[in-house]
C-alpha cells in the first residue's frame, strides 16, 4: 500500500489544552465565516443604497431563503463526508482519506450540476409560491438565475473547504474566502455601481468570486502530497465510502432544509406585509447573519473537534470539549446580542436610507436579539452529535421544534391574526424549545461515549 505524507497543514486536535485548540480552530473558522458573510452582504448594501429597495429584498430575503434552502440540503449531505474524513484522519487511516477525497468531491460536482439545473427550471415557481411582492419579483428572478449557473464552483469550495477543516487545517479556508470576499467587492463596485447593471451585476459578481474560490481550494488539494490529495485520474464515487456519507449526511441536509423551510414559511409571511417589511426583513437578515457566524464557527470547531476525538477513541476528551465550547458559545452569544441592541439603528443605515424601513427593521431587532443564547445549545449540542456521525435524531429534533411548530403557530394563528411582530416571534419561542430536546438527548447520550469510541475503531 502507498505510504503517504503525513499533511502537516493543520494541527492536532486529538492532544493539548482543549480549548486553547479549540480556539485555535474556532478564529481562523470565525474569521472566514465574517469575510462569507461580508461576502454576502456586499451585494445587499451596495443594490441597497444605489439601486433602491426593491433590489434590496430582491437579493436578500426572498432570494437568500431559497439558496439557503436548496444549496444549504446539498452541502449539508456533503457534509457527511466532512465526518468521515474527521474520523479516518483520527484514527490515522491514510486509504480511507483519500477515497473519502475523492468521493467528496465527485458528490460536490454531481450536486453542482443538478442544483443548476433545479434552479434555473424553478426559479419562477419558487418565487410565485413565497408571495413576492410584484414589484420585487423581476429583479429577484434576475438574480436567482444568473446565481445558479455557479452553484458547480461554488459546491467545490464549500465542500473542498469542508474537508480541509477535517483535518484540523482552517486556515487555508479563511485565506480563500478573504481572496474570494475582496474579488466580489471589487465586482459589485465595478458592474453594479459603475456599470449600472443593477441586481445582474451583484449575481455576476458572486459567480466570478466562487469561481476564485473554488480553483484555490482545487490547488490545495491536487497539490498536495497526502493522502488528502485530489487525483482527478482517480476520482470516482466508491460506493461504499458514497453510502456511509449519504447516510450521515441525508440527515444534515434534511436538517438545514428544515430550517429553511421554516425560513422560507416566514418569508412568505413577511412579504406579504409589504415592500418596506420585506427590506426590512433582508437587513435584518444581514446584520442577524454576524451572530450566526459566531456560533456556526463554534458548530464547525467542535463537530471536527468531536470527529477526531471520536476517531481516536478519547471519550472523556469528547466530553471535556463539548463543556468548554458551550461556555465559551454562551460569552460570545451574550456579546453579540449586546452589540446590536447597543448599535442596531447604525447597522440597518449602511442597508437603507429609508426612516421607515429601519424602523421596522429596530422592532425585528428587539424581538429577536435578546434571546440568541437560547439557541446557543441547539447549534454545539447538534455539532457535537454531527462529529459522532449520530445525525438522525438531531433532525428530528429540529423538524419537530423548528419546522412543526412553527408551522403551527403562522398557520393556525398568525394566519387569523396577521402580524409581523407575531410572525417574528416564533423564532425566540422555537429555539427555546429546541434546545430543551437537545440537552435532554445530550445528557443520556454523552453516558454512552466509551462504547461509541470501541465502535468507531
Amino acid at each position: 500500500m502507498r505510504k503517504w505524507n503525513r499533511d502537516t497543514s493543520g494541527h492536532g486536535i486529538t492532544e493539548g489544552v482543549i480549548w486553547q485548540q479549540l480556539l485555535l480552530f474556532f478564529f481562523p473558522i470565525l474569521l472566514g465565516t465574517f469575510f462569507q458573510q461580508l461576502y454576502n452582504t456586499a451585494d445587499a448594501m451596495i443594490v441597497g443604497k444605489y439601486v433602491g429597495k426593491e433590489a434590496l429584498a430582491a437579493v436578500g430575503g426572498t432570494t437568500g431563503n431559497l439558496i439557503n434552502l436548496i444549496v444549504g440540503f446539498f452541502i449539508g449531505l456533503s457534509s457527511g463526508g466532512t465526518v468521515i474524513l474527521s474520523q479516518f484522519y483520527g484514527a490515522r487511516d491514510d486509504r480511507n482519506v483519500f477515497r473519502s477525497v475523492q468521493t467528496a468531491m465527485g458528490l460536490a460536482i454531481c450536486f453542482g450540476l443538478g442544483l443548476t439545473v433545479i434552479g434555473l427550471i424553478l426559479s419562477p415557481a419558487m418565487l410565485q409560491w413565497m408571495n413576492t411582492p410584484e414589484d420585487v419579483m423581476e429583479p429577484a428572478l434576475q438574480y436567482l438565475r444568473i446565481y445558479f449557473l455557479g452553484m458547480i464552483p461554488s459546491l467545490i469550495y464549500n465542500i473542498g473547504s469542508g474537508l480541509l477543516r477535517a483535518i484540523g487545517d482552517s486556515r487555508r479556508p479563511l485565506y480563500f474566502l478573504m481572496v474570494a470576499c475582496l474579488t466580489n467587492v471589487a465586482m459589485d463596485l465595478l458592474l453594479v455601481m459603475g456599470l449600472d447593471m443593477g441586481v445582474a451585476g451583484a449575481a455576476l459578481a458572486t459567480i466570478f468570486s466562487q469561481t476564485v474560490s473554488a480553483v484555490l481550494v482545487l490547488l490545495i488539494l491536487t497539490r498536495s502530497d497526502s493522502a488528502f490529495r485530489l487525483d482527478w485520474r482517480q476520482m470516482k464515487l466508491h460506493p461504499d465510502l458514497m453510502k456511509r456519507m449519504i447516510r450521515i449526511g441525508l440527515p444534515t441536509g434534511l436538517q438545514s432544509v428544515l430550517y429553511s423551510i421554516s425560513n422560507v414559511l416566514i418569508q412568505a409571511f413577511i412579504n406579504g406585509f409589504g415592500t418596506n417589511v420585506s427590506a426590512a426583513w433582508s437587513a435584518w437578515g444581514r446584520i442577524d447573519g454576524f451572530q450566526w457566524m459566531t456560533l456556526n464557527a463554534f458548530g464547525i470547531a467542535i463537530t471536527t473537534f468531536v470527529g477526531q476525538n471520536y476517531g481516536a477513541m478519547l471519550p472523556d476528551r469528547v466530553r471535556k470539549g463539548v463543556r468548554q465550547c458551550l461556555g465559551m458559545a454562551f460569552a460570545a452569544s451574550f456579546f453579540c446580542s449586546g452589540l446590536m441592541m447597543l448599535f442596531g439603528r447604525q447597522f440597518f443605515g449602511l442597508f437603507a436610507n429609508d426612516p421607515a424601513v429601519i424602523d421596522q427593521g429596530m422592532e425585528m431587532l428587539w424581538l429577536v436579539a435578546p434571546f440568541y443564547f437560547t439557541y446557543t445549545c441547539v447549534e454545539i449540542l447538534s455539532g457535537t452529535l454531527r462529529g459522532a456521525g449520530k445525525t438522525l435524531l438531531p433532525t428530528v429534533f429540529t423538524f419537530t421544534g423548528i419546522c412543526v411548530l412553527r408551522l403551527v403557530w403562522l398557520l393556525g394563528y398568525v394566519a387569523a391574526h396577521p402580524s409581523v411582530r407575531l410572525t417574528v416571534i416564533s423564532y425566540p419561542a422555537t429555539w427555546i424549545i429546541t434546545s430543551v430536546m437537545f440537552i435532554i438527548y445530550y445528557l443520556r447520550w454523552r453516558r454512552t461515549l466509551p462504547e461509541l469510541g470501541r465502535e468507531a475503531a
